[in-house]
């Protein structure tokens, strides 16, 4: 089947800067597209193909976003990113198991599954300590952990939560930052911009809650790490989070599948709308080639 002239969909139900910029990229680009809200989309599976080139999905809602992805790649439409690389980005705990079987440097962890063994595990990593939902995004219900009875409290308002991805108490040792930390976009196997997120008012440094962005240098070892971290969880147009600790080493943190970039461009001169789109058209044409 030639699928040349069908549109890529860009999947998201919200159109924030960053998907107005893609789709402004595409248009300009003379790029068939069209912008698919899942909400609103609907896949009947007796017909066969969706008729999209690709999808490229920038949906904000994991759960939505692999569902939606897993049912297209399945039909036979690529998605950009796949949904393993959804699958896994969209999980601390999955995140992190890969960037360890991968043997990079990555802050001391734990896991449990019950609120009394998690109590017992928060000595072996130290105080202070940081308490993680395994989903989420934008440092929510992140907590850092100054001593048992805190830890306690806070994870007694997570038992009582009803979703259950919530009782699976992921712990990670505390990193005692210069005030920043980097996000790093990786498209394939580079680079193409970092920034320092630096903390404003809050030890969390997410500028979602306010942590101001500033250009980051590509140095060789931010570039390996970054593309490495990237490798490990499946490869993709992906944002990287770096943590710095005070002697300037590296450890890998977290991964978003579909990164926010208004930091970026605000703060470097970087086009990561066009890079996206430079990634994803290049990615296209390699499946449509085999």
């Amino acid at each position: 089947m030639d699928t040349t002239d069908m549109p890529i969909a860009v999947v998201a139900s919200r159109v924030r800067r960053e998907e107005r910029l893609i789709l402004q990229t595409l248009q300009a680009r003379g790029v068939n597209h069209e912008h698919v809200d899942p909400r609103k989309l609907t896949v009947m599976l007796a017909d066969g193909r969706p008729p999209f080139r690709a999808a490229l999905m920038r949906e904000v809602s994991h759960s939505r976003a692999a569902s939606v992805a897993s049912t297209l790649d399945a039909l036979g439409v690529p998605t950009l990113n796949r949904p393993p690389v959804l699958e896994t980005c969209g999980d601390k705990l999955r995140t992190t198991l890969a960037f360890h079987n991968a043997g990079l440097p990555i802050p001391q962890a734990a896991v449990a599954w019950g609120t009394g063994a998690a109590l017992e595990v928060m000595p072996k990593l130290g105080y202070p300590l940081v308490a993680k939902p395994v989903t989420g995004s934008w440092g929510n219900l992140t907590a850092r952990v100054h001593d048992e009875e805190q830890g306690q409290a806070i994870l007694e308002h997570r038992a009582a939560l009803p979703n259950p991805q919530q009782h699976v108490y992921y712990l990670q040792e505390h990193i005692d930052k210069p005030g920043k930390d980097i996000k790093s976009y990786v498209a394939g196997d580079e680079v193409v911009c970092a920034i320092y997120k630096n903390a404003v008012d809050d030890w969390r440094t997410n500028t979602a809650i306010g942590g101001a962005p500033t250009p980051c240098p590509i140095t060789d070892e931010l570039n390996e790490l970054a593309v490495a971290a990237a490798h490990a969880v499946g490869g993709g147009f992906l944002g990287v989070d770096i943590l710095i600790d005070q002697e300037g080493r590296l450890f890998a943190n977290e991964v978003n599948h579909t990164p926010e970039f208004h930091g970026a461009i605000d703060a470097t001169d970087v086009d990561v709308a066009g890079c996206i789109v430079d990634w994803a058209l290049g990615t296209i044409e390699e499946v449509e080639s085999v």
